[in-house]
């Protein structure tokens, strides 16, 4: 079966590496024009020497910064938003007597109220159309407590699923359908890699042998369902979290 997007642009968040790469990569095979967004500006040029011609476009922005999500997004006619930003940016876990405010923050921005303000600014346009496809990258943090430790990371990935089953209700009755999907551990960014060399070799293997297809996933299986969940093929799904971990539970 051959996967149609819905009609427009796809705007995919976190592009410039990882899972966001990935599904730009996919959303490019499937003959959509992509606009790809990320704050890694160098990671963006790397991405679009990579996929070379007229179909994509890149721009790096705050996403946090809501009038230049508005600006970029106006008169676009995006069909589709898949946001893969996010992330731990950086932190570490630390007794949550010892989290500072800006640092519960920047994570609560960057997959929480990035997300927020990208619907707000494409709704219209896609209730104007009577279509449209939102697809959130959540977490097994967002169903359960997280393995990284970081208290706002397990808190905005619980809040972002709340969000978007909230608007999959909200945005029905204009045919946009809002999904997320929530990846197992995956080593697709330094972050994650530093965490992975912090189980050591009996953690690492005891991770991999408590999933059950006996592997980590991989940025192509979380872009495999995340366009499945843009097509027209899953028009009647909404306000769901699709868990892509390699076993039967988040």
């Amino acid at each position: 079966m051959r996967l149609d997007l819905i009609p427009g642009d796809v705007l995919v968040t976190g592009a410039a590496r990882g899972i966001g790469a990935a599904i730009v990569g996919g959303a490019l095979a499937a003959g959509a024009r992509v606009l790809a967004l990320d704050i890694d500006a160098a990671g963006l040029d790397e991405l679009a020497r990579i996929h070379p011609g007229g179909a994509l476009e890149t721009a790096s922005l705050d996403l946090a910064d809501r009038g230049a999500v508005e600006a970029l997004c106006a008169d676009r006619g995006i069909g589709v938003l898949i946001h893969a930003a996010g992330g731990v940016r950086g932190q570490r876990p630390k007794p949550l007597e010892e989290v500072e405010d800006d640092e519960w923050q920047a994570i609560f921005d960057a997959n929480v109220t990035g997300a927020l303000n990208l619907a707000r600014a494409l709704a219209p346009g896609m209730k104007a159309r009577g279509e449209g496809r939102i697809v959130t990258i959540t977490s097994g943090a967002g169903l359960r407590p997280s393995l990284t430790g970081i208290q706002a990371y397990c808190a905005s990935k619980h809040a972002l699923v709340g969000l978007t089953r909230q608007l999959a209700l909200e945005f029905g009755p204009h045919g946009i359908t809002v999904n997320s999907v929530a990846p197992g551990f995956l080593r697709t960014s330094p972050d994650y890699e530093r965490q992975w060399e912090g189980y050591g070799p009996e953690g690492q293997r005891r991770l991999v042998e408590g999933i059950a297809l006996r592997r980590l996933g991989t940025a192509e299986d979380i872009a495999h369902a995340c366009l499945f969940l843009a097509s027209r093929q899953a028009g009647f799904i909404t306000g769901q979290v699709l868990p892509v971990t390699g076993h039967p539970f988040p």
